[in-house]
């Protein structure tokens, strides 16, 4: 029995510079500075902190990835698309520039917001208002910019991840300075895109090819592989904002490394959320870290919470 499907050449889009977004440049955060009398004002702050509960856990974080940094261990950040779009990319980008992230990856979401800022400067529209007359996801610039990238990967045999950072920094994108996957190719620290089909806006368009898509992210699946094996004795992986994709991604690639890799232990965890996430909870903070390792798991708003581990690790690191 054949099933009848959705004809995507009959859509209609229209221009991204038609389209209101909720988050333009100007709006975004900016990294702390680290001069001497500020860093040191920051580092007692967080001295001053009880040494209880959260408070605690959170300084125990900040050390390890200060600990991770200097022994050259993994420190692995796994970001959500709303990351992206609470304006932290300067303060992300200025952790890479430091030496405090040496594998980034994200969701295709994280990955279309960082694009759309990168080329026009804003990104995330309104989705209640496009979705009552079928224009959600429908901006035409965003898709033919992404979904070349697929095939550019495919033809190249490299992951999605660099191949956005190449096309950003192969055309010059005008705000590339504030994406994180440029950033990450500049700096030449592994960036991994993790897709699922059909959850993506740029999946609409009658020019996005699955196949391809498909095949450049589980390269990236199987680089990140390769990032994890890095935590062992000391890295650490964040989780920021992801509440099912990566969690699973990461767990997978977890017993890959293990499998392939040998013993991939004694590292350090830490879940960022809104909420309390089934997921998160037991696919990175408790499950890889139950025979050695720790795990922390942090409730807040990741516009004040990832600013506020960024401040820490600067202060006490270099």
């Amino acid at each position: 029995m054949s099933y009848r499907q959705a004809d995507l050449s009959k859509i209609k889009t229209y221009s991204i510079s038609k389209r209101k977004s909720k988050v333009e440049i100007s709006g975004l955060g900016k990294a702390l500075p680290a001069n001497g009398n500020l860093k040191k004002v920051t580092r007692l702050w967080f001295d001053s902190l009880p040494r209880i509960l959260k408070a605690q856990d959170l300084n125990l974080l900040i050390d390890g990835i200060v600990s991770a940094r200097r022994k050259k261990k993994g420190i692995i950040f796994m970001l959500g698309a709303h990351t992206i779009k609470c304006g932290l990319s300067p303060v992300l980008i200025d952790l890479m520039q430091r030496g405090y992230v040496t594998h980034l990856a994200t969701n295709g979401a994280g990955a279309i917001h960082d694009l759309e800022l990168a080329y026009w400067g804003k990104t995330s529209e309104e989705v209640s208002d496009g979705l009552k007359t079928g224009k959600f996801g429908m901006a035409k610039e965003t898709a033919q910019k992404f979904n070349s990238v697929s095939l550019s990967a495919e033809r190249n045999r490299i992951g999605l991840g660099e191949a956005l950072g190449r096309k950003l920094k192969a055309e010059r994108a005008k705000y590339a300075g504030l994406s994180l996957l440029a950033t990450a190719l500049e700096l030449k620290i592994p960036a991994s895109v993790h897709v699922a089909l059909g959850t993506d806006i740029v999946h609409q368009h009658p020019n996005f090819d699955a196949a391809s898509t498909a095949q450049a992210s589980f390269r990236d699946f199987k680089i990140l592989c390769h990032s994890v094996q890095s935590l062992a004795n000391g890295g650490v992986v964040l989780n920021i904002g992801s509440a099912v994709l990566l969690p699973e991604v990461f767990l997978k690639a977890l017993s890959v490394a293990r499998n392939i890799y040998g013993r991939v232990g004694n590292f350090t965890t830490a879940n960022f959320d809104m909420i309390m996430q089934y997921r998160p909870l037991v696919n990175v903070v408790q499950r890889p870290t139950a025979e050695s390792g720790r795990g922390f798991n942090f409730v807040g708003h990741h516009e004040i919470m990832i600013p506020l581990l960024a401040a820490g690790i600067k202060a006490r690191g270099n």
